[in-house]
């Protein structure tokens, strides 16, 4: 009998938000409550137009679905994105509590965190208008704060499980490093610590100083590092690092980052896979950071974010073998695996 896949979802909401006291310009998307209520960050940058936000936020709040399910967490997907304005914020915290208000307005179907271009600053101004949000200050339990550190921490787990996989070591491999923000700057150090030797770029020249002074890493122009001679390519920027044309150019083997939407579209999977480039899927190696947030968020503690931080490497090994069993790329298979578990997530909520 042939195998079926589960349908694509669709997303369940789009809220738009425009607040003229605070010049709030903000996009909601929520995805799936499926597998319970929609979590996901808020992204803040400049953006050509609302549309542009939108599709931002549609994109990345599947994204979202896919990597909470495949987490094996009780939520949904969703993000938010607030659209900075060109003169900039007078007052960024009356910003973020007008975002909080727009949150709470949602009724709990929508849980916010910080993501790039935000902080734990900007989660607590939220939460003075809505209790559905975490990135809050470190607790006493250790959780709270910023995630990167868990993010990285998977990355790095995955990275190693997919080079072991294929019969290969970090120590002395070449691996580019493409941003060096909190996840790629905390990355660059657990590979540097396991022997890699590190390409480096960022727009920020400061942060490419730090990291060559700290791992004797070597600098790449930010238009020169996907396609530099390297391993592994680890895009840690925004998403959209492999396109139509770096897809051809790219000299890595393997591909494992922790930028979200690393592909410009999701049939640049099977050209990577044509090339003998392996890809591991980002919603399910980036998942470290969004496990603390959501043990933060329902009380949990530590021991357990960094047991299941630790299963990320194991499952993508998983995905690989069912790959090269059943054929199909990496992302397929995890797309697969994630699309069937919201939809059971359905099946038994339609059956309470």
């Amino acid at each position: 009998m042939p195998h079926r896949d589960p349908p694509q979802l669709p997303h369940e909401a789009v809220h738009l938000f425009h607040d003229d006291q605070t010049g709030l310009r903000a996009v909601v998307a929520i995805h799936s409550t499926a597998l319970g209520p929609a979590i996901g960050g808020c992204r803040v940058q400049r953006y050509a137009s609302e549309s542009d936000a939108t599709h931002d936020a549609l994109r990345l709040s599947e994204a979202m679905t896919y990597k909470n399910a495949l987490a094996g967490l009780p939520f949904g997907g969703g993000k938010a994105v607030i659209m900075l304005p060109e003169h900039g914020v007078p007052d960024r915290a009356a910003l973020f509590e007008a975002f909080g208000r727009c949150v709470q307005s949602l009724g709990g179907r929508f849980i916010t965190a910080e993501d790039a271009g935000s902080g734990v600053a900007d989660m607590q101004a939220a939460a003075r208008a809505t209790r559905f949000v975490a990135g809050l200050p470190q607790q006493a339990s250790g959780l709270g704060g910023d995630p990167s550190p868990w993010t990285a921490s998977g990355v790095f787990q995955a990275m190693r499980a997919a080079v072991a996989a294929r019969g290969g070591w970090l120590d002395g491999a070449v691996v580019g490093v493409q941003g060096l923000g909190n996840v790629g700057m905390a990355l660059a150090s657990l590979l540097h610590g396991a022997g890699a030797r590190l390409l480096v770029s960022d727009v920020d020249e400061s942060r490419v100083a730090d990291a060559v002074a700290r791992f004797g890493a070597e600098r790449v122009a930010p238009d020169k590092i996907v396609t530099a001679p390297m391993d592994i390519f680890a895009p840690c920027a925004l998403g959209g690092a492999i396109d139509a044309v770096t897809v051809n150019r790219l000299q890595a083997r393997i591909v494992c980052g922790g930028a979200n939407n690393q592909l410009a579209h999701p049939s640049l999977g099977a050209e990577l896979a044509r090339r003998g480039i392996f890809y591991a899927p980002d919603y399910l190696v980036n998942a470290g950071g969004i496990i603390a947030v959501c043990a933060e968020y329902q009380g949990g503690d530590v021991g357990a974010v960094g047991a299941a931080v630790a299963e990320i490497g194991p499952r993508l090994v998983d995905v690989m073998r069912d790959a090269d069993m059943h054929g199909g790329t990496p992302a397929e298979i995890a797309d697969r695996r994630a699309r069937q578990m919201v939809a059971e997530g359905w099946s038994r909520r339609r059956a309470a």
